[in-house]
């Protein structure tokens, strides 16, 4: 039971008489009474009853979260702990959350999203989802209001009015063992062995997750074309047509080779660069970055920020997520959303 203080507002809703504020034993068991009738929320109830027509306590912790969501809670934190996270500024774990009331009729449903955005959330509503695992989180701030002023705000109104939680796990995933990172690493080398190791270590990993870290280093035996590389991502990523590439000065991307790699999905130069490798993979970075890559004779390649993320969860998390749910709720489905795609686009002036 939680506890409870006597106050003076609660005394008087309860028809305790102030002078029983003291703690006297008549004012002790005329709360006890008071609470052995407390009103217990059911879902299936449309409103909770008014406590001045039921002399009862009532209150928020009195409302039970959804248990299919808990469910998903529980597969993502077995596959990703939320202990791998950067919490020096990251924001992971259940942002928004709901209760089985008003989602009774909805099958297990999880939507896979690399960015929630509106039409993510109308999309995850439109096919019955009742928990979104947004990979990025949607919430990084604190909030002062929640209003349809705001984009973000608004996404997180209609989710709630729908009941529909989010999970956001975010650079837990790209920390894991088996993570996006470790992945993408995989993607690079192909068929080509490379000894690896982890760019920055995660000393708040588990054990069952260890050894983990944020971003790859890989180093081959022997050189690898870069344009064989190149070819080998941009299929991987989704059937990429266009990366952005900085190579230093005399350096043509169809002959160079490499040696070693370093690879961070997002915005992950800061992670690689001290990192003394060849090549530099990662989301997107900033023009100093690129030209500070150069300068010291390493190339920089850039695939656009949720370009290097968003294969892995469809790949990877989404299969990996079903089959762990799957062993708690039998018919659980997760599904990805058709409106998640990168923002940006590159188009060739000829066709304006």
């Amino acid at each position: 039971m939680r506890s409870f203080r006597l106050t003076r507002s609660f005394v008087s809703r309860s028809k305790i008489p102030t002078r029983h504020l003291s703690p006297s034993a008549s004012a002790i068991q005329s709360l006890q009474q008071t609470r052995a009738c407390s009103y217990r929320y059911n879902p299936q109830h449309t409103s909770m009853t008014s406590p001045a027509s039921t002399g009862a306590a009532w209150g928020a912790w009195q409302v039970e979260p959804s248990s299919f969501t808990k469910s998903v809670v529980d597969s993502m934190k077995k596959l990703y702990p939320e202990e791998l996270a950067d919490r020096s500024w990251d924001n992971v774990g259940l942002l928004l959350s709901n209760t089985d009331d008003g989602t009774d009729k909805r099958k297990p449903v999880v939507m896979v999203t690399n960015d929630l955005t509106y039409q993510v959330a109308v999309d995850a509503i439109d096919q019955g989802a009742s928990v979104i695992v947004s990979y990025h989180p949607f919430i990084f701030s604190g909030l002062k209001s929640i209003t349809h002023n705001d984009p973000q705000q608004a996404t997180l109104i209609r989710l709630a009015k729908a009941g529909v939680a989010v999970y956001c796990p975010h650079t837990a995933v790209d920390a894991a063992p088996e993570g996006l990172n470790t992945w993408l690493a995989n993607v690079i080398s192909g068929e080509h062995k490379s000894e690896r190791s982890v760019a920055v270590p995660c000393n708040t990993a588990p054990e069952s997750h260890s050894p983990a870290g944020y971003g790859a280093i890989g180093n081959f035996a022997d050189e690898v074309p870069l344009n064989e590389i190149l070819k080998r991502l941009a299929e991987k990523l989704g059937g990429l047509q266009h990366i952005m590439i900085a190579s230093p000065v005399g350096s043509d991307p169809k002959t160079a080779k490499v040696k070693s790699f370093g690879v961070c999905a997002g915005s992950g130069y800061d992670v690689l660069k001290k990192a003394d490798v060849d090549l530099i993979v990662t989301g997107e970075t900033s023009h100093h970055s690129a030209l500070r890559a150069i300068q010291e004779g390493r190339t920089l390649v850039t695939v656009f920020h949720s370009n290097s993320e968003r294969a892995y969860l469809q790949e990877v998390l989404k299969p990996r997520l079903q089959e762990d749910l799957r062993r708690q709720v039998k018919d659980a489905e997760v599904v990805v959303s058709k409106y998640d795609k990168d923002p940006f686009t590159i188009i060739d002036v000829k066709d304006l």
